[in-house]
């Protein structure tokens, strides 16, 4: 089942913390924008555009960087973002982004160009789950050995990155086992280029209904991944790495798939 409409950016919730970013000390003159923008094929594009802000901010964002001019080119031909939030970049177009192409965003901040670069993967395919609902038994304490309860499969012969989302759209807080108290019922995992993931009675927080995304990610996304492990989710954005030249952030593209999955 595709996902006609999707927004990457909500893979876990409204709250987003991708602007944390550490202000830049070895620049006196100018501040690097912060840009966060996942590009997916069939969609509309949208480009946020945030300034620097010190990791000990608690604000979720920086403040939103307005009054710009954006391009994106896919390399025959190039079209113009229009901000229609602030420091929110979108064009509306939903058959400019296809698989294989490679996109290009551009503009001038502070005298500055600002450039980052993506290609769009082909959608996964046969994704599948083994079970369309499982009733696993919860962990019976802190050291027990977690129990397989679930495998997801795909087509992957040439090892690309994928990242399995689960989003449980109902909001249900009933926790499998005792370790949950600071879990999120949203959360991604890195499949580490395979074409198979079991899921264990560790892995999956709460009873309930879980919508599971299947993520053919670019490269950047992974280091992004890798770089916030201790934070478990990608969310979370420090000054490296990034794939923006004079700037911070993230400029990806990805494809999806999506089954169901309930734990009862």
């Amino acid at each position: 089942m595709e996902i006609k409409k999707y927004t990457p950016i909500i893979l876990l919730g409204a709250a987003l913390l991708m602007a944390s970013c550490k202000k830049d000390t070895t620049n006196t003159t100018t501040s690097l924008p912060v840009v966060e923008a996942y590009l997916m094929a069939g969609n509309a594009i949208s480009v946020k555009l945030y300034q620097q802000k010190a990791l000990t901010d608690t604000t979720t964002y920086g403040a939103p960087i307005t009054g710009q001019q954006l391009s994106i080119s896919d390399g025959s031909s190039t079209v113009q973002l229009a901000e229609t939030a602030k420091g929110t970049y979108t064009y509306s177009s939903t058959v400019f982004l296809t698989a294989g192409k490679t996109y290009t965003l551009t503009f001038t901040y502070q005298a500055s160009k600002v450039t980052a670069k993506t290609t769009m993967p082909v959608k996964p395919a046969d994704f599948a789950t083994q079970y369309a609902s499982v009733s696993p038994t919860a962990p019976s304490g802190p050291n027990a050995a977690p129990d397989t309860i679930n495998r997801f499969t795909w087509t992957n012969p040439d090892s690309l990155n994928h990242v399995l989302v689960f989003r449980n759209p109902d909001g249900t807080n009933f926790p499998l086992g005792s370790r949950r108290f600071n879990a999120k019922a949203d959360f991604e995992l890195n499949t580490d280029r395979k074409s198979v993931f079991y899921v264990t009675t560790n892995d999956i927080p709460f009873y309930g209904h879980y919508k599971v995304i299947l993520l053919r990610v670019n490269q950047e996304y992974i280091d992004l991944l890798k770089s916030n492990t201790g934070r478990a989710t990608s969310q979370n954005l420090v000054n490296t790495p990034a794939n923006i030249t004079n700037g911070f952030g993230i400029f990806t593209a990805m494809q999806a798939d999506t089954v169901n999955f309930n734990v009862l």
